[in-house]
């Protein structure tokens, strides 16, 4: 039977990790036969859509398969007829996330992408973008799957399910691929000789591991997670786990969770670079300038060897493997953010829980985990709440939820400083905040902003 030609029309088109979705693409073209491809972006992103759009061509051309590149500032006129959407959009660009970070380091709490106020602020500006393209698609491509590499992923992926209505979404992580790549190499195998297991949160999961036999590998990988490379993401400051700790548990812990399980030196680390050479976000917007500009080079016509110390390395062939997953049930195993259906019996059944998972032409079908021990069911329930309580005050624009959201928060200490950095935030990000709006000019009115050199320079400039 001759397969179905797919169009893909991916939304935050202009970014940087472009390339690799389309070499994941050329890759599985024999499997996921595409005949167009849209990438779209917005007025402020003109400049890197023309460029990475240009490059993505010349990736197409280089290959023996004719697909045409379309680039649009109008979703709308892409999501028609589209079978597969993705999304990795950045609000508000690299400048919201220089916010995200300075403004709580300012008050020496952590500033952080995904975790933290400035995880929270990513998710109040992100969540109601979602949801408008998911109106989008309702009208548009009904029928289409959205596969959201958009952080903070999970959060996302709830709100577009349950808040959205959307139920054909996957929400998509770079980290356990990260994982499953480096830690066979501690033993000379391939991924598909070990059996991977994992469960939890988006940026918040745990794994374990069996050969082939059934033979448990989780203790032999925690003994070499302390001399060797396991795959920690190239954005996390490299400290060791306590190992007394590690051993109790007996199941490995995703790189982020260093920001729970050593909070005080992942603190200490941020405040010297907030102090010295910059955030996370003023390293990677260097490091995002270098790349466009290879991205010019009209002879380039391959993902450059740089594009790994983005930080997002997987992301992007995580979201291909997962689209001809869905196309051919595969049956593939991956890792993903799908409705719980009672595979962590620790969370309600209809949550978003990132978990190892069968990608079939219907969807994800959730492996069953089980149940966690004490400490990591602590952590869990308390990190659903928040996560929860984010949604909720993304969507409303209530001020109180959103404050219950940061007391819940573990790296946000609560108090009169905790209030002070939600206020700064709100303001900062005024812009991408509407449904906070009639807080935001309360707050204006009362003279509260940042007095970070760096925001204020960027407030100053209308970024």
């Amino acid at each position: 039977m001759e397969k179905k030609p797919v169009k893909i029309v991916t939304i935050g088109g202009g970014s940087s990790y472009t390339p690799e979705l389309m070499e994941g693409f050329i890759k599985r073209y024999d499997e996921l036969p595409i005949k167009e491809i849209w990438l779209v972006d917005i007025e402020e992103g003109r400049e890197k859509l023309e460029i990475v759009g240009a490059m993505a061509q010349r990736m197409w051309d280089a290959s023996p398969y004719d697909v045409k590149v379309h680039l649009t500032l109008d979703r709308r006129e892409a999501l028609p007829g589209a079978d597969f959407v993705t999304t990795q959009f950045r609000v508000g660009l690299l400048n919201a996330r220089i916010k995200d970070e300075r403004i709580p380091l300012s008050h020496g709490m952590l500033g952080q992408e995904t975790n933290g106020a400035g995880g929270i602020f990513k998710a109040f500006r992100t969540i109601p973008v979602i949801l408008d393209i998911v109106k989008d698609m309702k009208e548009l491509c009904p029928d289409a799957w959205l596969i959201n590499f958009t952080n903070p992923s999970g959060m996302v992926t709830e709100a577009v399910i349950k808040k959205g209505g959307w139920k054909k979404c996957v929400g998509l992580c770079n980290v356990p691929v990260g994982a499953m790549i480096k830690e066979p190499e501690m033993f000379g195998v391939t991924e598909r000789d070990l059996v991977y297991q994992f469960a939890g949160l988006n940026h918040f999961h745990w794994h374990k591991v069996t050969d082939a036999h059934g033979n448990d590998l989780t203790g032999k990988i925690i003994e070499k997670m302390y001399d060797e490379d396991a795959g920690l993401p190239a954005n996390i400051f490299d400290v060791k786990f306590l190992r007394e700790q590690i051993e109790q548990m007996q199941l490995i812990p995703c790189g982020y969770h260093r920001y729970y399980y050593r909070q005080e030196e992942m603190l200490a680390h941020d405040l010297e670079e907030f102090n010295t050479i910059g955030t996370r976000a003023q390293q990677v917007k260097e490091t995002e300038a270098e790349l466009f500009e290879l991205y010019k080079d009209p002879n380039l016509n391959y993902k450059p060897e740089q594009l790994s110390k983005r930080g997002g390395a997987h992301y992007s062939d995580a979201a291909c493997e997962c689209i001809a997953s869905i196309y051919g049930d595969k049956r593939t195993h991956m890792v993903v953010s799908t409705v719980n259906n009672g595979a962590v019996p620790d969370l309600p059944s209809d949550s978003i829980v990132e978990v190892s998972s069968i990608i079939t032409g219907k969807g994800p079908i959730p492996m069953a985990w089980g149940k966690f021990g004490p400490a990591e069911r602590g952590w869990l329930q308390v990190m659903k709440a928040m996560e929860e309580c984010v949604i909720e005050a993304a969507v409303t624009g209530d001020y109180g939820m959103a404050m219950q959201a940061f007391i819940l928060n573990p790296q946000i200490v609560s108090g009169a400083t905790c209030k002070v950095i939600l206020d700064e935030l709100l303001v900062a990000h005024e812009k991408y905040l509407p449904q906070f709006a009639d807080k935001i000019a309360e707050l204006k009115a009362a003279g509260v902003g940042s007095k970070d050199p760096v925001v204020m320079e960027l407030m100053a400039e209308g970024k």
